[in-house]
């Protein structure tokens, strides 16, 4: 097989049959680009590398309504229409009356979740629960009775036996209200000049605690509708973090000297509608640059590994964390201790003019 390969490749470099391959190849994607129908034709033609993610969005948006009802540590539905609330109490001006569509809808996620959790069916998580019912508090309290919607969401809420066990109230604050911050700009700028792709560790055990706080960090991050929708999965086990590295082409040469290595995941199920295909990668993606400048505020060092969506790559890695359909991953990233002698590219950045504009739109 690898004989077959070598040569099959041999062959299509060589000049008088690559020319002709590529003049048909850019004919093709002339043809493609002219518009959507065109491109629709493109697609069903070279199919491989648009149905996966196809088929992780179908599964995904299968598995947001079967999860709907079932024990779970967190509910998707639940945290995006809690957020929504939060985010209608926190207008100005606020409207009398709002929410009336989803927020009956909201109230039965969340009785199924405080239900399973009175019975002991449920890990999910209590504060999660606590949040739902200090915002429900609060905006049952603001909207004035008289919508029959929101009048009957009311009464079921009302029923509803859990009850929050702390004095904490999850619910909207004022901005002044927040601790002071006294980190600079020249502060920030100088961590993220010093944050740098490292591909040279030392043989150093990586301690958990330390990924855990710059967790603590990522979570943080912008999601939409504060759904989260990702998991970063940890191998320090050095087979593990060989098979692993070994995957992306992008850590080739250098994944053997790994001591930790993430996974990145983004999870599809958290969506009911296609639209919002992307969020994984966007919300993934925010978190991720947080929990590297984390890292290295600890001291550790972190190259991001490029996961191509690649159809063999992605079916090694799928079989091999045992993924779900809809799991998506995103990046790796490779985490350690910086030798002090490994060297680091300089990577020269563009200047603000090409990545910048004000005011810029069509003449």
């Amino acid at each position: 097989m690898k004989k077959l390969k070598k040569l099959v490749q041999k062959v299509l470099s060589w000049a008088w049959v690559k020319q002709p391959l590529l003049r048909i190849n850019y004919f093709l994607l002339w043809f493609g680009s002219l518009n959507r129908l065109t491109s629709t034709i493109y697609s069903i033609i070279f199919f491989i590398p648009f149905s996966r993610e196809q088929h992780a969005v179908t599964r995904g948006k299968y598995l947001f309504y079967r999860n709907l009802k079932r024990p779970s540590v967190t509910r998707s539905q639940l945290r995006r229409n809690v957020h929504r609330l939060e985010k209608g109490m926190i207008m100005r001006p606020r409207r009398d009356t709002f929410a009336a569509g989803y927020v009956g809808d909201t109230v039965k996620a969340y009785e199924t979740a405080a239900k399973q959790f009175a019975d002991g069916v449920s890990p999910i998580d209590e504060d999660e629960l606590a949040w739902a019912q200090n915002v429900f508090e609060k905006y049952f309290a603001m909207i004035e009775p008289g919508d029959k919607k929101i009048d009957a969401a009311r009464h079921r809420f009302e029923k509803i036996p859990y009850q929050n066990q702390d004095d904490s109230q999850r619910t909207p604050y004022a901005s002044a209200s927040r601790s002071g911050f006294n980190v600079s700009y020249e502060d920030f700028l100088a961590l993220s000049m010093h944050r740098r792709s490292v591909r040279w560790f030392l043989k150093k055990k990586v301690e958990h605690s330390k990924i855990d706080a710059a967790l603590l960090a990522a979570r943080q991050s912008p999601s939409a509708c504060n759904r989260l929708p990702y998991e970063f999965r940890f191998f320090d086990d050095p087979e593990l973090v060989q098979k692993i590295a070994g995957l992306p082409f992008g850590a080739g040469g250098y994944s053997h000297n790994i001591p930790t290595i993430a996974v990145v995941v983004g999870k599809l199920e958290n969506y009911l509608s296609a639209r919002d295909r992307h969020a994984v990668y966007i919300d993934a993606s925010l978190a991720a640059m947080a929990f590297l400048l984390a890292l290295e505020t600890q001291g550790l060092s972190s190259s991001v590994i490029n996961w191509p969506d690649f159809e063999p790559l992605e079916m090694r890695m799928k079989k091999l964390l045992g993924l779900e359909v809809s799991d998506r991953p995103i990046m790796l990233i490779a985490i350690g201790y910086a030798d002090p002698e490994g060297h680091i590219p300089y990577s020269q950045k563009k200047q603000l003019s090409t990545i910048r504009s004000y005011n810029k739109v069509a003449s």
